[in-house]
């Protein structure tokens, strides 16, 4: 069984129906018992930072996820489900992520044209070894919609860039971490393909 970890935000239905759709059991659960007791964990993520970190220690969901993740259960965050990994966010100055790994984010650099939030379709560029994304094509289109994005202090976690403005990071892999600041349920075939590869692991 997959957990779809519930901490009051949305999306939740759309990952849902996405792993039902391959053929995986999916439960939107919050209770931390069924978590680690699960297959394999996701932690979709719509909303700011800081309000979403509350709602994870309020529901006692903070370390439960530390504890799933360092018992090597595989885990996949999903757009703020990635940038939650870090210490902290412009976003929420002050507010403490789940320190999985060092680093922050920023916001991104607001060029000239260019819309913030960053909403839509964009190309990545990717590590060809990281499992979940075997099988998806040279510079795949996936869909955004983010005004911040991760900056981790150790580079060599980063699996996926894009190009907005500037070249950013939008994935990382570590072990048995897995997390995309892009929406593999929205992002058509392609995401349904990252998603299968996480499931079957």
């Amino acid at each position: 069984m997959i957990a779809i970890i519930d901490y009051g935000a949305g999306n939740l239905r759309s990952v849902e129906k996405a792993l039902e759709y391959l053929g995986f059991k999916a439960k939107i659960t919050s209770d931390p018992k069924e978590i680690l007791n699960s297959d394999k964990m996701i932690l979709p993520g719509v909303g700011a930072f800081g309000v979403c970190m509350e709602s994870i220690k309020n529901a006692r969901l903070d370390d439960c996820i530390r504890e799933a993740i360092a018992h090597n259960k595989p885990f996949f965050g999903i757009c703020l489900g990635l940038q939650l990994l870090f210490d902290e966010s412009d976003e929420s100055p002050g507010a403490e992520g789940l320190s999985i790994f060092e680093g922050g984010n920023k916001r991104i650099s607001a060029s000239e044209g260019l819309k913030i939030p960053h909403m839509g379709w964009n190309s990545i560029t990717y590590d060809k070894s990281c499992p979940v994304f075997d099988g998806i094509g040279d510079e795949p289109y996936m869909y955004f919609v983010h005004s911040y994005h991760i900056a981790p202090n150790d580079e060599s976690i980063v699996c996926a860039h894009t190009e907005y403005g500037a070249k950013i990071p939008v994935a990382v892999h570590k072990n048995n971490i897995f997390a995309t600041q892009f929406h593999p349920e929205k992002s058509g075939d392609t995401g349904l393909v990252i998603l299968k590869n996480f499931g079957s692991l």
